[in-house]
């Protein structure tokens, strides 16, 4: 099962398996860049919670894969979808929230909002707790660079990583790196407020990862900075879809709908990573005629058209 929260000025969003996004807090403080982290001399072994937190979740993975679910395969012709399906999951995904903004884990009242995406580019830092072996790390980071060059070319945005000032921020860390991590986020948003915070501090092992999208400059539909958080404890599998929805989620897909298929965007698990329905969901939402803070009204007959010009999905 998958639980997003949105937070921060402008969004968050949790997952249980995979990701998750919060409502937002306005205007997030600029963070210092950090220095890359060292490499310790040895990798530190695991606490009892942790192990018991990597084989809980390994047979989570096990049992969902024995069930033919978490898909890798992006969808086919077992899951055709129309332009009409198209434009329903787009307005429940880009318009809602799971959760309700700045009040931790309670559900929104449904009700729809402005469109919210980024309008500068996205510039992705990976950071690991103390915890994380350093066999994981390289091929987590390789990962996330390869999946933002992905998400770059699919929505036409400037997504990267490697940049020194980052404002995407990806913490991998295990159950032990918990107080770091949370001295990490109060570092990256210095006046976070506490129902935010405390999303972070006390994650249910049923939240499998989050992130949280921060506004600025007065503009709540306008996201300038965002952090997700994985957990280290996941197989490779499961902490690779944490990663892909994670991400996703904090470009703006904020929300799930029991609708979308193929989608990382539904409570089923079926799918595990980004699928071709999803990438079309990321590419309409940064056409530039889609802006900020527009209602779904005010978007329908803008994607009807660009739909028919793209020729989103089947007919």
């Amino acid at each position: 099962m998958r639980h997003r929260y949105r937070a921060g000025l402008a969004a968050l969003v949790l997952a249980g398996l995979a990701a998750c996004e919060a409502p937002v807090q306005d205007t997030a403080p600029r963070a210092e860049a950090r220095p890359p982290e060292a490499a310790p001399p040895a990798d530190p072994a695991p606490s009892a919670q942790s192990r018991q937190l990597a084989a809980y979740y390994a047979r989570i993975e096990r049992a969902l894969r024995d069930r033919g679910l978490l898909r890798t395969d992006g969808g086919g012709p077992d899951t055709p979808f129309t332009d009409t399906d198209i434009i329903r999951n787009f307005e429940r995904i880009v318009f809602h929230d799971e959760y309700a903004p700045g009040e931790g884990y309670r559900p929104s009242s449904g009700a729809s909002g402005g469109l919210r995406k980024w309008t500068g580019p996205v510039r992705i830092a990976v950071e690991f707790g103390a915890s994380v072996p350093s066999g994981q790390r390289a091929d987590d980071r390789a990962m996330v660079a390869g999946y933002a060059r992905r998400l770059s070319r699919v929505t036409e945005h400037p997504i990267s990583t490697g940049a020194r000032d980052p404002n995407f921020h990806v913490l991998v860390l295990g159950e032990d790196d918990r107080a770091e991590g949370l001295a990490r986020v109060r570092e990256i948003v210095p006046d976070l407020d506490s129902a935010t915070l405390n999303v972070f501090r006390f994650m249910p092992r049923t939240i499998h990862c989050l992130v949280v999208a921060f506004s600025g400059g007065g503009d709540p539909h306008r996201y300038t900075r965002a952090i997700a958080w994985i957990r280290a404890e996941h197989p490779d599998l499961m902490r690779r879809a944490c990663i892909h929805e994670e991400m996703a989620q904090g470009l703006g897909l904020a929300d799930d709908s029991p609708a979308a298929r193929p989608s990382i965007f539904n409570d089923d698990d079926e799918f595990a990573l980004l699928t071709r329905h999803d990438e079309i969901l990321l590419s309409l939402l940064y056409d530039p005629a889609l802006r900020p803070g527009m209602t779904p009204d005010q978007a329908r007959p803008i994607l009807r058209r660009l739909i028919g010009a793209r020729g989103a999905g089947p007919a």
